[in-house]
């Protein structure tokens, strides 16, 4: 079978997008790297993407290429453009001519900036992954498609009839918004099996200062236990804290033993 340069160098982005199970991943670095294979793969002016939440915009990256062009196009559509409409909509918003939207009013403070740094013509497609929408990819391209783009599927289906630099852009968004989200549920499990292994280990401190205090002092492993847990409550300190101070050998026995009876807020 063979296969176009284009193509290989898609698939590879691809992987690159939804490759981001790793302790030192960055965000930002990230999209920015989906943001510059957009621009290379489909010959862009530049690309950037803008992560919402709630409905507002909270982060912004761009490519290489062109970046502070593109953040400022994304920064623009505070009050509108293609980022927020494809995020709202959860679809693609097709190639679109800047000079025909400027005219028609549609998202002007956007439009204005555009035309500015002689944009001729962008879309977006939406970071999806099935139900969760992060934000949206913005492209700026040189020029308007030889002829426009069919309309949308219906909701009853049918095959996608955007052009190919739009399947490609939503391509890339798509890979990109599995990476965050896998990213997300990576760290996640990272947290909880911290959280998890931190409570083990407590527990262990907590045994042994409790087995170490029982052999020396000849009384039950319960009691041990309650003259750590009433220090801890007299000093306001965790449990797991004093129990490392016991095992340190870090207080002494008869400050210990002093805690016998009642703390001062009256709890046994």
């Amino acid at each position: 079978m063979h296969h176009t340069t284009r193509e290989l160098r898609l698939a590879a982005a691809l992987v690159e997008a939804a490759d981001t199970l790793a302790d030192g991943f960055d965000a930002g670095d990230h999209l920015q790297r989906v943001s510059d294979r957009c621009v290379e793969l489909l010959a862009a002016r530049t690309a950037g993407i803008m992560l919402v939440d709630a409905g507002r915009a909270v982060s912004f990256t761009a490519s290489s290429r062109r970046r502070e062009v593109a953040l400022e196009l994304l920064r623009s559509q505070h009050t509108g453009g293609p980022c927020l409409d494809s995020y709202e909509s959860g679809e693609p918003v097709p190639p679109v001519s800047i000079r025909v939207a400027h005219a028609a009013a549609r998202w002007p403070e956007f439009t204005e900036r555009a035309l500015r740094h002689d944009i001729v013509a962008t879309f977006a497609v939406p970071l999806r992954r099935r139900e969760t929408l992060f934000g949206a990819l913005n492209v700026f391209v040189p020029t308007l498609p030889d002829r426009p783009p069919p309309p949308a599927p219906s909701a009853a289906g049918g095959t996608p009839g955007f052009a190919s630099e739009v399947l490609v852009a939503q391509a890339l968004a798509d890979a990109a918004a599995v990476g965050l989200q896998n990213h997300r549920a990576y760290m996640r499990y990272r947290t909880l099996s911290a959280q998890l292994q931190e409570a083990l280990s407590s527990r262990v401190r907590i045994e042994q200062a409790k087995g170490m205090l029982a052999e020396r002092w000849g009384v039950r492993a319960d009691d041990a236990f309650v003259a750590l847990r009433r220090f801890a409550r007299r000093h306001r300190l965790p449990l797991d804290q004093v129990a490392s101070a016991v095992i340190d050998r870090a207080v002494d026995d008869a400050a210990l033993r002093a805690a016998d009876g009642p703390p001062p807020d009256g709890r046994a």
